[in-house]
């Protein structure tokens, strides 16, 4: 299976966090799985970083690609197909992040690991 990290599920995997849900750290934990984290992610956890609301035990431009390297999670780069998809979407969710996962979900075909309700209100397969 392929699937699309949300930022929350990312994070709380790789601080291992009593947050993420069984079934998805069974689906993180799935050798034969691929995941995804978005470069949207990535600029998400820049912000909160930069903004104080999380902390990282390094440096974040070397945590993230650390993270994604020791994980073997793959990175999904923002194209232009994916935000020409933000156009297409319902106004349930405002988070512009999160409207480009749902974005990159829909046009690559990938469940997105969330626990986000309001993710669910969208055409898009998630796991939790």
């Amino acid at each position: 299976m392929r699937a699309l990290l949300d930022t929350h599920a990312f994070i709380w995997w790789v601080t291992d966090d009593s947050q993420l849900s069984a079934n998805a750290r069974d689906v993180i934990t799935d050798s034969s799985n691929i995941l995804f984290l978005s470069v949207v992610s990535a600029w998400e956890i820049i912000i909160k970083n930069k903004l104080g609301k999380l902390t990282l035990p390094e440096p974040v431009e070397q945590y993230i690609p650390s993270r994604l390297a020791i994980n073997r999670f793959e990175s999904l780069p923002i194209q232009m197909n994916h935000v020409l998809q933000v156009a297409s979407l319902p106004n349930i969710h405002r988070d512009p992040f999160d409207r480009i996962l749902i974005a990159q979900s829909q046009v690559e075909n990938l469940p997105i690991v969330t626990i986000d309700q309001q993710i669910t209100q969208y055409l898009v397969q998630t796991i939790w």
